[in-house]
C-alpha cells in the first residue's frame, strides 16, 4: 500500500463483472428467440418496406452520424430537429413542429382515419459525453421506420406517424406531450433503444426524484452551539437512514443520491442543507411505497435534529416503468430476423442492468414496445465514453439500418393485421388498461 498513489482512490474489482458477463454469454447461447403467432403484414407490403428502408438506408445514416457530430441537451435539440425536418420534406412529408408547447418536439404524419401508430424518435444527448444513450440512433431508426411504413400506408390504411419527443434524460417529453394531448388519438407506439444485446423486452425501472431541503438555526458553532439547530445533521440522518432502508427493498429497487447544499462556512452552524435522491422501482405500486418511505425518513431526520423539512417532489415528470406487450414485441423479434439478428426473451440479460425511461409512462396509457438493439460489447455501459464510440461506430450504423427495417416492418404489421391489434390491445386491457398516470402519486 505505501507504494500507492494517495490522489487517487483503488479501483474497484471487476471479478464479480467479470462471472456476470460469462454467465450471461452461456445464457445468451441457450436461448429460444421468442416468436410471433400472428401472421403480420401481406408478404408484397413486407417486400416493399423492406426494399424502402434500403433506399433510405444512406441517408439515414448521414443523418444519424451527423446528431452523432452535433450533440444537443434535452430541450435545446433545434439543430437536430431541422436536420429531421429537412429529411422529412426531402422525402414529402411535413413535421409541425413546436408541438405540445416544446419547441423541439415536432409530428409529422401519413394517412387519415383507422387504427393509428407513432413510431417515436428521440435525439438528446447527455453533458459531457454527447450521445453515450445512442439517441442519435434512436432518432435515425424511427426516421427510417416512419418513412418506409408511410410509403405503405396506401396499402395497410389506417395512419402513421413520426413523434419527435424532445429531452428523455431527465426531462420527461414524452409525459410533457402526452399531457398536452398530442397521444390523445394515438393507439400504440414503438421505438427502440441501443445496448449490449438485442433483446425483443428488456424491464425498465420507474423513477422520482426528491430534493429534501432542510431548515434548522444558524448559530457561531464554538461560541454558542448551543443555540443551533444543525440542518446539516438533519441531511446526514436523512441520508443514513436511506442507507438503512436499502437492505429492506426489493431487488429492483434502486434509491441514489448527492448532498446539493451543507452550509456555508464550518464556524456556523448551517441552517439550511439539501440532499437530492433517485429512486427506481419496477412498478408503479411498489416506486409509491417508496417515496412514502422516503418521506418517513426526511421527517424523522428533521425531527430528530430539531429542524424542518421541505420535500420538492418530481421538477420533471416521474418516470413509470416499462409496461411489455408481448405480442407486439413477438412481431418486432420475427421483424429482426432478415436483419441477422434474433432478440432475446426477457431474463437472459440480467434484469438489473438497466435505467429509466419516459416511454414507460407512454406504456401505460397504449400498448408500447421499447426493445434493444445490440451497438457495443457486453461490457460497455450507456452513459460513458465508450457507448458514445460505439453509437457513432460501423456498429451503430448498421443498428440505424436494422433498426429501420425492424420498426417500418412492425408497424405495417400492426396496421395490416386485425388480429394482432385484437391481440396486442387485449393484453393491455389484461394488464390493467390505462393508468391516470398524472394522478398516480398524488
Amino acid at each position: 500500500m505505501s507504494d500507492s498513489d494517495p490522489t487517487r482512490p483503488s479501483p474497484p474489482d471487476d471479478s464479480y463483472l467479470r462471472a456476470l458477463t460469462a454467465a450471461t454469454e452461456r445464457a445468451v447461447a441457450t436461448a429460444e428467440p421468442i416468436g410471433s403467432e400472428h401472421a403480420g403484414a401481406p408478404g408484397p407490403v413486407r417486400d416493399g418496406v423492406t426494399a424502402a428502408v434500403g433506399e433510405y438506408a444512406s441517408e439515414l445514416v448521414a443523418l444519424s452520424r451527423d446528431l452523432h457530430a452535433h450533440p444537443e441537451e434535452g430541450f435545446a435539440e433545434h439543430r437536430s430537429v431541422r436536420a429531421v425536418a429537412t429529411l422529412l420534406e426531402r422525402h414529402g412529408h411535413r413535421a409541425e413542429i413546436g408541438v405540445g408547447g416544446l419547441e423541439t418536439a415536432f409530428v409529422a404524419t401519413r394517412g387519415e382515419g383507422g387504427p393509428h401508430l407513432a413510431v417515436l424518435a428521440e435525439y438528446d444527448a447527455l453533458p459531457g459525453v454527447g450521445h453515450a444513450c445512442g439517441h442519435n440512433i434512436i432518432c435515425t431508426t424511427g426516421v427510417g421506420g416512419f418513412l418506409a411504413a408511410a410509403q405503405a400506408q396506401r396499402q395497410t390504411g389506417g395512419r402513421v406517424s413520426l413523434i419527435g419527443t424532445p429531452a428523455e434524460e431527465g426531462g420527461g417529453g414524452k409525459e410533457t406531450l402526452a399531457r398536452a394531448g398530442v397521444f390523445d388519438d394515438v393507439d400504440a407506439v414503438v421505438m427502440l433503444h441501443p445496448f449490449t444485446h438485442d433483446i425483443a423486452m428488456h424491464p425498465f425501472l420507474g423513477r422520482r426524484q426528491v430534493e429534501m431541503v432542510f431548515h434548522g438555526v444558524a448559530a457561531h458553532a464554538s461560541a454558542q452551539p448551543f443555540m443551533g439547530r444543525n440542518a446539516l445533521d438533519a441531511a446526514v440522518a436523512a441520508y443514513q437512514g436511506v442507507a438503512a432502508l436499502r437492505q429492506h427493498l426489493p431487488g429492483t429497487d434502486r434509491v441514489h443520491g448527492i448532498f446539493t447544499d451543507g452550509g456555508a462556512r464550518p464556524n456556523v452552524v448551517p441552517e439550511r442543507a439539501a440532499v437530492l435522491f433517485y429512486a427506481r422501482s419496477a412498478d408503479p405500486v411498489t416506486l409509491r411505497d417508496l417515496a412514502e418511505r422516503l418521506t418517513a425518513i426526511a421527517r424523522g431526520a428533521a425531527t430528530a435534529a430539531g429542524c424542518t423539512v421541505e420535500l420538492h417532489w418530481d421538477a420533471q415528470p416521474p418516470y413509470l416503468p416499462i409496461r411489455f406487450n408481448h405480442a407486439l414485441s413477438g412481431r418486432w423479434a420475427v421483424n429482426q430476423e432478415p436483419a441477422g439478428r434474433q432478440p432475446l426473451p426477457p431474463g437472459i440479460v440480467p434484469e438489473f442492468l438497466t435505467g429509466s425511461t419516459d416511454l414507460g409512462n407512454l406504456s401505460y396509457r397504449m400498448p408500447a414496445i421499447h426493445p434493444m438493439i445490440a451497438v457495443s460489447a457486453p461490457t460497455v455501459a450507456l452513459h460513458t465514453v465508450g457507448f458514445a464510440e460505439a453509437a457513432g461506430s460501423e456498429a451503430g450504423d448498421r443498428a440505424v439500418r436494422d433498426g429501420a427495417l425492424g420498426l417500418a416492418l412492425t408497424a405495417v404489421d400492426y396496421l395490416s393485421d386485425a388480429a394482432l391489434r385484437e391481440a396486442v390491445h387485449a393484453e393491455f386491457a389484461a394488464a390493467g388498461g390505462p393508468l391516470d398516470v398524472p394522478t398516480f402519486f398524488d
